[in-house]
Formats: structure tokens, sequence, C-alpha cells
């Protein structure tokens, strides 16, 4: 069924509408994403002790550039066991990951950011999978290999209709996680569109680290 021949409205009533309406929803939801934000307390001493780390990291980096008394004096301020930049006594360590946690605000922060990319994501879902289910929607304009055949036609139970084909669904998520370019082009770097890095974000929240630093 290589022969296919897709009907230009497919292209007009589903090809173009299904991505103009995945751009839409993907600003609509930083802006909401940037209104259920909530003013975050800035920490002095969160952020000296994070230089003071980038310090020390540059330090152990480029150690070998400068002369070896220079280093030694350099390390010494840091790891003395007195009085170093980045010496904590015994018992006074607390627990980040716990402390992150302890705070309602965080929380709160965390589920409504959740709640922004999962009600979009679903709502938009069932939208597609309702009215344009079973749609060939697009043609790549090179041959593709069997492997592909469970990415670019979800939905489409023929396995007699060329890869090359794309189903509306998998459009879908063609566009899902394809337009990050064009959403970091026009709403910038830090977007909340961006849910690959809203999920590194959940799985390295406990290591207080944020991955789109």
């Amino acid at each position: 069924m290589g022969n296919l021949v897709l009907d230009p409205q497919i292209r007009d009533w589903v090809l173009v509408p299904l991505t103009v309406v995945m751009i839409l929803i993907g600003v609509l939801r930083h802006f909401v994403a940037k209104l259920m934000r909530s003013d975050a307390k800035i920490d002095v001493k969160a952020i000296k002790e994070g230089q003071l780390v980038i310090r020390a990291r540059n330090l152990r980096g480029a150690g070998g550039f400068i002369p070896a008394r220079s280093f030694t004096q350099r390390r010494h301020l840091f790891c003395n066991e007195e009085n170093g930049l980045l010496h904590v006594p015994k018992g006074q360590g607390g627990n980040p990951q716990a402390a992150m946690f302890s705070d309602p605000n965080v929380a709160m922060d965390m589920m409504k950011k959740n709640l922004s990319m999962i009600i979009p994501q679903s709502l938009t879902f069932a939208w597609v999978n309702f009215f344009f289910s079973g749609f060939v929607a697009a043609k790549v304009p090179f041959p593709l290999t069997q492997k592909f055949r469970a990415m670019l036609q979800n939905g489409i139970d023929l396995s007699t209709v060329d890869v090359s084909f794309v189903s509306s669904r998998s459009w879908y998520f063609l566009n899902l996680f394809g337009l990050r370019g064009l959403f970091t082009l026009i709403l910038g770097e830090d977007n909340a569109t961006d849910d690959t890095q809203r999920m590194m974000a959940m799985q390295m929240g406990g290591m207080g680290a944020d991955p789109t630093k």
C-alpha cells in the first residue's frame, strides 16, 4: 500500500490544526505556569555555599595551571579542618532533601508544576484520540525501516501501510517532544513547556540540583 494518496483536506483539517493547537497550548501552559509560580525566597546562605562549591571545583579542575604553592594555599583555605570554608563540623550538617520537603511551599510548587504538565497533556491526548483517531496525517519524504512503524503509526493496525506514513496520534507525540526548540525560540531558555527538564527536576529534586542551569 505504498501508493496511498493523502487527501489535501487531511492536511487542512487534521495536520495543521493539530500543530497549531499544540503550539497554542504550549504557550498557554507557559503563562499559566508563570502565574501559578510562587515567589521563591532567596537563601543567601545556600547561594554562598553554591558559589564556594563552584570555586572549589574550578580549583580542582585548573589546579595544574597555577604554582603548587598557590594551589596548596587555596586547598588549605577550602579544606582546613579547623576553619576551612567547606568544612562542616560533625552534627551540624543538615539533610538538604529533608529540609526541602519540609517546606510546604516547595511541595505546593511541585504539585502545581505536575498538574500544569499532566492536565494539559491528558486533555490534548483525549481530544486527539477522539477527533483524529485513525487518520493518516502525513508522509515523510524518505523511506524508513520497519522499526519506525510503532513510533510513526500509533493507532493504525494495518501492517500493509508503508512505514513512511504518519498517523495523527504519532503526529501528536512528535509535536509534544519535537516543539522544544520552537518554544525555546519563542519563550526563551527558561520556559515552562519543557517536560523533559521537568521530569529531570522531579528525579533530581532530592539532590538539590536544577537541570535547567
